[in-house]
């Protein structure tokens, strides 16, 4: 922990070129340990217990989702919304309150009167929204005033830091900060699970946490360089045969769009467009395609009260993620209660 919080520390002051090449460098060595079972932890795929199904008997759910993260992300916002609804998809949009760029409410309510959903992005994405609880409860001040001011009821934390505990100072219907197993992330204890789960409070209500469950973009295409979609595919694919949440994360920020080349810190946008056709075809009339919001929604009203708030068979962090950091450091990672 004290090594992440230097880390975000020196960062402003790190080149870009060389921040990315310690990312591909580390990604490196964790693909030589995990490479042979990832992206699929098998455990993950368990149905939770009084788990009700999908809406219209769907077999499982399909949920897009975009960090905003700097100001060409934001530039490209309209344009990646644009190619979803031309395929008839929609998703959610987490903008940064306080970061390098202010969103405004015009594109906001455009998204919103689209049928896309917008939700906030940490406070300032700077690494350190985590680094003690003063800090985090006096940013959750913040972050509810801009929960409340935008309308929205979703948030997700920068470089996916989590807290379920703390999180519940935030007045949020879900969380999506989460995954099921991702070991290239900077806190990679995975939630070990392709399904919603709800976070309780003392009270019993707490908030419904949405972990993603295909690899992030700037993963997949950037860090790891790969060429084509067949991760996507073949974890979708298992995900489906499970009757899980198939949750995407993809950036506008790296995207290339149009005749652009991408340059060699971003991918086209036609792979991503690839993807969505390739689901379409693939999986038409299987698939609940949902908001978070909605995904967040039907867990409350559908799955018992009893049967959210049964104590997992497994730790809440736990898996191939936890494996690797459990060997690493001899500690198994633990944060938050999963209810």
């Amino acid at each position: 922990m004290l090594a992440r919080y230097l880390y975000y520390a020196i960062k402003p002051i790190l080149p870009w070129p060389l921040r990315i090449e310690l990312r591909r460098w580390r990604a490196r060595m964790i693909l030589a340990v995990v490479g042979n079972v990832w992206p699929i932890l098998e455990t993950a795929g368990r149905t939770p217990e009084g788990w009700p199904g999908w809406p219209q008997r769907k077999q499982f759910a399909l949920v897009l989702t975009h960090d905003v993260e700097g100001s060409k992300g934001l530039a490209g916002c309209l344009q990646l919304a644009e190619l979803e609804a031309r395929l008839g998809f929609r998703s959610a949009f987490y903008f940064i309150p306080e970061g390098e760029y202010r969103v405004s409410k015009e594109l906001r309510d455009q998204l919103a009167a689209s049928g896309f959903e917008v939700g906030v992005h940490d406070l300032r994405h700077d690494g350190k929204l985590y680094r003690s609880r003063k800090v985090f409860q006096r940013s959750a001040g913040q972050i509810n005033h801009y929960l409340k001011d935008w309308k929205v009821v979703g948030f997700r934390s920068g470089f996916m830091h989590h807290n379920l505990d703390w999180l519940r100072d935030l007045n949020v219907l879900y969380d999506a900060s989460t995954f099921d197993t991702d070991p290239f992330e900077p806190q990679p204890d995975g939630a070990n699970t392709i399904f919603p789960f709800q976070v309780a409070d003392l009270d019993g209500r707490g908030y419904v946490e949405l972990p993603y469950t295909l690899v992030q973009d700037f993963t997949l295409f950037v860090v790891l360089k790969e060429p084509s979609i067949n991760i996507w595919k073949q974890k979708l694919e298992w995900i489906a045969s499970r009757g899980g949440m198939a949750l995407l994360d993809v950036h506008p920020d790296y995207l290339a769009f149009g005749d652009v080349a991408p340059n060699r810190n971003e991918y086209h946008a036609a792979l991503y467009e690839e993807f969505l056709e390739w689901v379409k075809q693939e999986y038409e009339g299987r698939y609940w395609h949902a908001l978070p919001r909605e995904i967040a929604t039907f867990y409350k009203q559908a799955v018992s009260r009893e049967a959210r708030h049964n104590p997992p068979e497994s730790p809440p962090f736990c898996g191939l993620a936890g494996s690797v950091s459990e060997a690493q450091t001899g500690k198994s990672p633990s944060q938050g209660t999963r209810a």
